[in-house]
């Protein structure tokens, strides 16, 4: 073997660790001190590496540690952010930032993908593994440099650069609204039943309520207020629609079951009275209120489109549907 071959091989590691540290460096603003940490937290479990002792080495236990600290750091710069906010509004505003979607297009955006090892070649387009990793690289941070880099890496390298947080933070889906629209394209009977309202123990009201579709018991919601807590119920509600295969078969099976009821025909007794056909029959739908904006419609369709699960076409048009779903989420209660 040529000596030139034999050195450019012992070159090619420090070479490529060289390379790691620069990426790590426009990804960081920071040069690690241990390398190795941050080596694993890009270590996927399919590529099935181990360490002497003959265990997994890969980024599952810095993912671990990483959710735990970005709960943390996320949570403190929330609650310094938002003065004098409710709890609810907090918790619900750090859920956004650290969910695996806001993860996944953050890893995304920094292209933690083509720094991560693994055995697939599709890491770059997995925004799960992406997100995934990202908690990892969070978590090597810590042990690298302490909990005070892991908030400044999130404040300075992450928030207004790759998220606005006041536009994650005022993001509202209506999960009520997308409900009633998916619930009339497939002529599903649903209800919100009341099951609580008490006081909490500073006299503010409390309330909780249960999805009903077709006699069928939904997701449950909490709330200091109806819509808070139906919007709760309708969202763990749309989630156990798209997941439960077994809790749609169901709503259908029962709505087939009260369809075929009100059709069959029944004997009956003859009147003697004669029939008032002169009365008018009152609809008593109310009237849609506005459409949702398109750009409302955009945002959650990505999240919650149900068509895939739809029983029937739909015979409105969808501005009608929209517009009949509005009027009812925003009805006073």
């Amino acid at each position: 073997m040529k000596l030139s071959t034999i050195i450019d091989r012992i070159k090619l590691p420090f070479r490529k660790e060289k390379e790691l540290f620069s990426s790590l460096y426009d990804i960081l603003g920071f040069y690690p001190h241990n390398i190795e940490y941050y080596k694993q937290a890009l270590m996927h479990k399919s590529i099935r590496k181990r360490n002497e002792k003959g265990k997994p080495l890969n980024n599952e236990r810095l993912e671990f540690l990483g959710d735990a600290i970005l709960d943390a750091t996320v949570g403190y710069i929330v609650y310094r952010h938002y003065d004098g906010k409710r709890e609810g509004f907090l918790t619900n505003t750090r859920s956004k930032l650290v969910s695996r979607e806001t993860l996944g297009k953050i890893a995304n955006e920094m292209r933690l993908g083509s720094l991560l090892l693994s055995a697939s070649h599709s890491t770059s387009h997995n925004s799960y593994v992406e997100g995934n990793a990202f908690e990892a690289l969070v978590g090597a941070i810590y042990l690298d440099r302490g909990y005070d880099a892991c908030l400044e890496f999130f404040e300075k390298r992450v928030l207004g650069k790759y998220v606005d947080l006041d536009k994650v933070a005022f993001k509202e889906v209506n999960f009520k609204s997308k409900l009633l629209e998916w619930s009339q394209k497939n002529r599903v009977k649903m209800e919100y039943r009341m099951l609580k309202q008490n006081k909490d123990e500073n006299g503010n009201p409390y309330f909780s309520f249960q999805v009903i579709l077709e006699g069928i018991a939904g997701e449950q919601g909490k709330g200091f207020s109806k819509k808070e807590a139906q919007q709760e119920a309708s969202k763990d509600t749309l989630q156990r629609l798209k997941r439960e295969p077994q809790f749609v078969d169901a709503i259908f099976a029962a709505k087939t079951e009260r369809t075929k009821m009100e059709e069959t025909p029944a004997m009956a007794v003859p009147d003697t009275e004669q029939e008032q056909n002169f009365i008018i029959v009152q609809d008593h739908q109310e009237e849609p209120a506005a459409a949702l904006s398109s750009e409302y419609v955009e945002s959650a369709e990505a999240e919650f489109d149900l068509s895939d699960i739809s029983a029937k076409p739909k015979e409105k048009s969808r501005e009608e549907i929209i517009a009949e779903a509005e009027a009812a989420a925003f009805a006073e209660e």
